[in-house]
């Protein structure tokens, strides 16, 4: 497992390789969920998801939020998962990112292990259990955007 998380992380690093198959949400700009999935990339070597979150507006501070390590994806109607492997801009449990303001904005990356080509739907599970816990059912990625949309473009320095 060791030597497959250095080789994911080797290829993410690697500026040579080809530009892979992106999908934006285009909920995303919605107002409404405090937490959602921005964008899911699938390559043959990784599937990498990032998501945008906004401390709760109910919390004198703003809250706080960790992901549980054992988090995992799974294509809708597969009993195969497809557990961590980095999560980037977001602390495992018990280590945890406190908000100094509520309704602040942030956004971190989890890397799982590449998807079956065919895949369409998946489960994006932090952790089943009762408790608050990131997780996202039937995740229909097939039919998102493949170009990104303003909120996903860097903003111009002039």
């Amino acid at each position: 497992m060791e030597t497959e998380i250095k080789r994911i992380l080797e290829i993410l690093m690697d500026k040579k390789t080809k530009d892979p198959a992106k999908r934006y949400n285009p909920d995303l700009l919605q107002p409404g969920q405090v937490l959602k999935v921005e964008s899911i990339e699938c390559t043959e070597e990784y599937t990498r998801i990032d998501f945008h979150y906004r401390s709760s507006q109910h919390y004198h501070n703003g809250g706080w939020i960790q992901m549980d390590r054992g988090a995992y994806i799974q294509p809708v109607n597969s009993p195969q998962k497809y557990t961590l492997v980095k999560a980037i801009g977001i602390p495992i449990a018990p280590l945890k990112h406190y908000f100094s303001k509520k309704g602040e904005h942030y956004t971190y990356t989890l890397i799982f292990p590449a998807l079956p080509k065919n895949t369409k739907k998946i489960n994006i599970i932090e952790k089943e259990a009762p408790g608050t816990y990131f997780n996202f059912y039937n995740v229909d990625y097939a039919q998102w955007m493949t170009v990104p949309h303003a909120a996903d473009l860097p903003v111009s320095k002039n």
